[in-house]
């Protein structure tokens, strides 16, 4: 019933739950199963927890063969079944001030296919569900598990506290002589000051609407499939929830040492997901760019 990231989901028992059935475009990166990813992150803790064995060892011999025979698994197969898609965040209309869903409907849950697909430039396959929660009946109590997952797409449970901010568009989408004078601005030689692009436009992380940072490729149109529309950003996914231990996008109340990988999910080479939808209809497939 709350807003979350990682599941569970308020899902009709009635209801089919999705699978992923592209199979042609699965690739075999980073398999393990949803068993022991769960397990690597119960022994993983564990060891932090404690510190350094005696002799500076941070796993145990047993640990350290456990993990070593979850990595030998070869479970390249599975992924030419069709994948029940795994819970990635649902989100209320009155959590998210920038919440856009079809009309009499107030949940966004987002889903996706927790392997790589070849055609989404190596990122999960993202499906999105509008609802209207208060016509769910008796709740699905267990969906089904993939049988395959990429060790990089599967959230950890948790809820979220969402704060609203404001973003500025990316700067090379900007009018020129605007961009010319950010530039200047950037190009100072005062290393105290903030940056347009890294602290002051785009929030980096988990974040509802807002606008994409480019940097990885530069901007590519993302026009709507069905009708040519541009499409607008949605939704994104993180690597992490800030940029290291000195990003001015750090919630205050963070411990300063603490890890901004919070959910256990990685895009790529530490990058983020954006999920965009069309304007014109909600009928209209997403789609994704990984910057």
């Amino acid at each position: 019933m709350d807003s979350s990231v990682g599941g569970p989901l308020l899902w009709p028992a009635d209801e089919v739950w999705p699978v992923c059935d592209d199979a042609g475009a699965h690739e075999p990166y980073n398999l393990t199963t949803p068993a022991a990813l769960h397990r690597r992150r119960e022994i993983l803790a564990a060891a932090e927890a404690r510190g350094r064995l005696p002799g500076g060892d941070f796993l145990t011999v047993e640990e350290r063969a456990e993990l070593d025979a979850a990595d030998a698994l070869n479970l390249d197969d599975l992924i030419e079944d069709p994948i029940p898609l795994v819970p990635v965040a649902q989100l209320y209309r009155h959590d998210i001030p920038d919440y856009a869903g079809p009309d009499g409907t107030d949940l966004l849950q987002v889903l996706w296919c927790p392997v790589d697909h070849s055609d989404r430039h190596y990122s999960p396959r993202v499906f999105l569900q509008w609802r209207d929660s208060s016509t769910v009946g008796p709740l699905l109590v267990a969906p089904p598990e993939p049988s395959v997952i990429s060790d990089m797409y599967l959230p950890i449970p948790c809820v979220v506290h969402p704060e609203q901010v404001r973003e500025y568009q990316y700067a090379d989408l900007l009018p020129d002589d605007l961009c010319e004078r950010i530039d200047a601005w950037d190009d100072d030689e005062d290393e105290s000051r903030p940056h347009y692009q890294s602290d002051l436009s785009l929030a980096p992380g988990w974040k509802v609407g807002g606008y994409a940072n480019w940097s990885l490729t530069d901007p590519y149109p993302m026009d709507c499939a069905a009708c040519g529309t541009t499409m607008t950003l949605i939704f994104t996914a993180g690597s992490g929830d800030w940029n290291g231990m000195h990003c001015s996008w750090r919630p205050s109340e963070e411990d300063p040492t603490a890890s901004p990988d919070i959910v256990g999910v990685q895009i790529g080479r530490c990058y983020s997901l954006y999920t965009f939808q069309c304007p014109e209809s909600f009928d209209h497939p997403p789609a994704t760019a990984m910057q």
